[in-house]
């Protein structure tokens, strides 16, 4: 999760400005979490005070409490219009948002059909698109297979095999062409390319904002699914990115570092 986190604060600076190297400071003065920050800690926050599995309506209380308290972080207009209106009913969202805040549920259980199942309960409460649940489900899966030590080959095959993203395509490829696309189709795919790009934690986020799309939630994406293949975040990063939380994430978030994520 913590993965997740850095890669939404490191990208917040690069979204849609077209930038497309792998060349750029990691973190600088206009660094901020944003809405995938806000909205994997409430996912975190649900499942750190939920015995068992956390009923819809646990999913959509919290989402809105979230939204209120930090109104201010990004959102989609859709996921702002939902959640201010205190609506109880999901809007059909392809959108990457349900798979940008996903990543607690894939380091929280310890099956993967059990990940599959949280991973479209947390992303269907607003995104009941079959694209938007399978965009959670392919993000949840890579991230819970990368903690079992599944070589990136392993889970490439299972994520094309499983959900059909066309994963052979590289970054050098992708890269000259691609544009801003907040859709699970058109970000999702690149993401998780990103992660089987890279040797590194840092690389995978380098990666992922050399795309010049949706920056910070491709490097959201990406970041969880890096976390947990490489064991962790880098010390460097882990510190610099707990420093640009508040008091109330920076407690959640090592809440379930320490809980789930062997403390990183």
């Amino acid at each position: 999760m913590l993965g997740a986190i850095a890669g939404d604060i490191i990208g917040s600076v690069y979204e849609g400005n077209g930038l497309k190297t792998k060349d750029f400071p990691l973190f600088g003065r206009q660094s901020r979490f944003t809405d995938d920050t806000v909205l994997t800690v409430a996912v975190a926050d649900i499942i750190l005070h939920t015995d068992q599995f956390p009923p819809s309506s646990l999913y959509i209380d919290q989402l809105h409490w979230y939204y209120h308290r930090y109104q201010y972080a990004g959102y989609g207009r859709n996921f702002s219009n939902w959640a201010k209106s205190h609506s109880r009913q999901p809007y059909n969202s392809f959108g990457n948002g349900a798979a940008m805040r996903v990543s607690p549920i894939g380091f929280a259980y310890d099956d993967l059909e059990t990940v599959l199942r949280e991973a479209k309960r947390s992303a269907e409460v607003t995104h009941n698109h079959p694209e938007g649940i399978k965009g959670a489900q392919a993000t949840a899966a890579a991230i819970f297979l990368a903690r079992q030590g599944y070589h990136q080959t392993a889970i490439k095959s299972y994520i094309q095999a499983n959900f059909g993203y066309h994963l052979e395509a590289t970054l050098d490829q992708i890269r000259p062409a691609y544009q801003y696309d907040a859709s699970c189709p058109g970000s999702v795919p690149q993401a998780i390319i990103a992660f089987l790009e890279s040797t590194s934690f840092e690389d995978a986020i380098r990666n992922a904002v050399s795309l010049g799309g949706d920056s910070d939630t491709i490097a959201c994406i990406t970041g969880g699914i890096a976390q947990a293949y490489y064991g962790g975040v880098p010390q460097a990063i882990a510190r610099q990115t707990l420093a640009h939380l508040d008091e109330y994430l920076c407690t959640i978030t090592e809440k379930f570092i320490d809980k789930y994520c062997g403390g990183n």
